[in-house]
């Protein structure tokens, strides 16, 4: 292992090009983290498959991967319209009908939820991702609405709406969602991402439903909505309550506007960063390569910015899911996650003058003395992972190591920056004794030049006080 091997972690959603044993197994080999199960698509048999698949390919390799399940959420939908496609034009007044009927060509169409529970005459939508803008100028019935189109084009089926100015209450947990949840909690989930949060309650909710079921996987939230991002103190205390971020770049261009993307994802993996959680940075990061072998200029600028800020992981959607080159994709995206790591350094997070808890303390205090003493290596010996996501929220320019004896927590470290995660059973020196193994075995390596290699190990009595020690040590 190299100083600069892989930090920033790659998360692949699993679809039709990569929905067999052979191609999950070969884009974890070259180099995926994380994958994500779309629950929008497919049934809980394909799932279960998929599961199964990656747990294998991940023991082949000798590594811990993450698996998140992410829940449709209230993604509004067009129905079945004839012959797959609408024309408008503008001025067209369309009547958006929730209940069930067979579209006959005309304007009064058929939606997959009932807006007329949750618009207000006035309200801004969009349809088929921003392509067709329309204004809500009547309430028809207590099951449709209508509204006024403001531009040409066309509408096909199932296409998505969005309403960024409609407010669902915390009404965001649908009943697929709610049945997808409760059948999740006895699958290998690590994650469950909840899409189109708005405020800290929708996390809390969620993470008590996980409870009830019996279920261990974090909470990721997907910020996507205009209300989420509608002031610092909602968007941090969402970040607070969750376990990790997804900057939902898709549906927040069309919600808020495609010129606030850049500056919202800067400001979450801030942070994220300030407060040790996961941030996921997603949606068409190599767009392209669905249909190109290669990336263009702009994708790879955008993939070596998200590493500089300093980003958890990088995710691909279609490019894995429906692409023509997956695997391409997944070498291209490592190539340059590493390059720019190369060239570059993260600077530490100004903390608040607030007295800091003690694992965040110690995980600094841990950061700053393996960078000043030039070590190899932080060894984390952690039981529920808070060490471990701590000191990566520090964002050490040293690979670090983690030792648990709990494979949930192996696997969720799986996609938290800079961390490789080993399963061993616990002692009181289980990373020194790791770090020796990892050595013998050559996947740490002495430098050029060096005999030993230079630990920091960070640890503790997981049945007294935690994380409280921190050591140094040649192997």
């Amino acid at each position: 292992m190299s100083r600069l091997f892989k930090r920033t972690k790659i998360l692949a959603t699993i679809g039709p090009a990569t929905n067999s044993a052979e191609m999950i197994s070969e884009v974890i080999m070259a180099g995926v983290n994380g994958c994500r199960l779309n629950c929008s698509h497919g049934s809980n048999e394909e799932r279960d498959q998929q599961i199964k698949w990656i747990r294998e390919a991940a023991a082949r390799k000798g590594r811990s991967v993450a698996i998140l399940q992410d829940l449709q959420g209230p993604k509004i939908r067009l129905g079945i319209l004839k012959d797959n496609r609408l024309d408008l034009k503008v001025g067209d007044e369309v009547v958006l009908e929730s209940r069930e009927f067979e579209h006959d060509g005309g304007l009064i169409v058929p939606v997959q939820y009932n807006l007329a529970e949750k618009c207000q005459v006035g309200e801004p939508l969009s349809m088929f991702d921003g392509k067709i803008k329309a204004e809500v100028i009547e309430i028809v019935s207590n099951t449709a609405i209508k509204v006024k189109v403001l531009n040409d084009g066309f509408v096909m089926s199932k296409k998505g709406l969005n309403l960024p100015d409609t407010d669902f209450d915390g009404d965001i947990l649908t009943e697929k969602d709610l049945a997808d949840i409760e059948y999740g909690a006895s699958c290998d989930y690590d994650y469950v991402a909840l899409s189109f949060v708005q405020t800290a309650d929708d996390i809390l909710k969620l993470k008590q439903l996980l409870l009830s079921h019996g279920s261990t996987a974090k909470v990721v939230a997907k910020i996507e909505t205009k209300k989420a991002i509608s002031s610092e103190a909602n968007l941090e205390s969402i970040v607070k309550a969750a376990d990790g971020i997804m900057v939902a770049r898709g549906d927040m261009a069309v919600e808020a506007g495609a010129e606030v993307v850049p500056m919202v994802q800067r400001k979450l993996i801030a942070l994220c960063r300030k407060h040790a959680k996961l941030c996921i940075v997603a949606t068409q990061m190599m767009a392209s390569m669905v249909d190109s072998p290669e990336p263009t200029r702009a994708e790879v600028s955008d993939v070596a910015t998200a590493v500089v800020q300093g980003a958890d992981a990088v995710m691909l959607s279609d490019e894995t899911a429906n692409g023509s080159y997956p695997l391409e994709t997944v070498k291209e995206m490592k190539k340059v996650i590493l390059f720019t790591q190369n060239h570059s350094r993260l600077a530490p997070i100004r903390q608040d003058d607030e007295e800091r808890e003690i694992y965040p303390a110690i995980s600094s205090a841990a950061a700053r003395l393996a960078e000043e003493i030039d070590a190899d290596v932080i060894i984390c010996q952690t039981a529920s992972g808070v060490t471990a996501t701590t000191m990566a929220g520090e964002r050490p320019n040293v690979p670090i190591v983690t030792v648990t004896s709990n494979t949930r927590v192996a696997n969720q470290l799986a996609l938290i920056y800079a961390n490789s995660a080993f399963v061993r059973k616990y002692s009181e020196d289980f990373g020194y004794d790791l770090a020796v193994e990892l050595k013998a075995s050559g996947y740490l390596q002495t430098r050029e030049g060096r005999k030993d290699l230079t630990a920091v190990i960070v640890s503790g009595d997981k049945n007294k006080s935690g994380t409280d020690t921190i050591k140094v040590r040649k192997i």
